[in-house]
């Protein structure tokens, strides 16, 4: 294999799939084969029907639905208001100068930490995991996309005030449609972020919810439902990580490769 040499699609998509059978089949010759005890580790076929149970009974697609949008209600308003501010920050360095070493001390700030704050000023409503999607999210995304702006071409910013471009029109017509699909991209990587921050605030003071039904199962030691609950987690985010992909290529087809 050489370096850095791409692949074909289809044999991108075998090799993908693989993977997933080989650790299948693994979880399964160490459940299955006793090497393992399944109260601790239930096995592929338990946490199917464990997983149908939960399903057709006790309607944890509810759950499921209910997570999804404290997710994307969540970062959605993480997007709307990180993104005019990195753009800022990316864009006039005083702003940077001024916002930047907060951003980047509130960034190490894990959104766990704030959960008890954001109850007793919040509840343990849906507004308090919005909120904690919220603080995961949002100083993130305003540090990157501040990276990504302040490293635009200056040959092109050059060029527009050459043509007689105004200060505000080198951001609207130069500095945002240059750097449109890195900031995508990056909604798109914090967007798997977020996925981690509704378990934790789901966790802690919530009575829905797939974090909920985790932790509920593990006090039963209901390891089937654990890990089923973890692969509908997984699944999602791959469908939605796939979505936000598509759409991208979509909406900026010259940026591909």
């Amino acid at each position: 294999m050489r370096p850095l040499h791409p692949v074909s699609p289809g044999i991108r998509t075998v090799l993908g799939i693989s993977f997933f059978v080989l650790f299948v089949a693994f979880w399964a010759w160490i459940t299955l084969g006793g090497h393992v005890n399944r109260i601790f580790l239930a096995d592929p076929l338990s946490m199917l029907r464990d997983g149908w149970r939960l399903l057709v009974e006790d309607r944890f697609w509810l759950d499921i639905l209910i997570t999804i949008w404290r997710v994307f209600g969540g970062f959605l308003l993480a997007s709307v208001v990180a993104v005019p501010i990195g753009i800022a920050m990316g864009a006039w360095k005083p702003v940077e100068a001024f916002l930047e070493p907060f951003v980047s001390f509130a960034r190490y700030l894990p959104a766990s930490a704030f959960i008890p704050l954001l109850i007793l000023w919040a509840g343990i409503g849906e507004l308090e995991k919005l909120l904690v999607i919220f603080v995961g999210s949002v100083f993130q995304i305003i540090l990157i996309v501040a990276v990504k702006v302040g490293s635009t071409r200056r040959d092109l910013v050059e060029a527009a005030y050459t043509l007689g471009s105004t200060n505000n029109g080198i951001v609207k017509r130069v500095i945002m449609p240059a750097n449109a699909p890195e900031i995508a991209e990056t909604l798109r990587l914090v967007l798997g972020w977020a996925w981690t921050y509704v378990i934790v605030a789901e966790l802690i003071g919530s009575s829905s919810g797939i974090g909920y039904m985790i932790i509920n199962s593990q006090s039963r030691l209901a390891t089937g439902q654990i890990i089923f609950g973890i692969i509908v987690i997984g699944l999602i985010g791959l469908l939605s990580d796939f979505a936000f992909k598509a759409f991208n290529r979509w909406l900026f087809p010259w940026s591909l490769a």
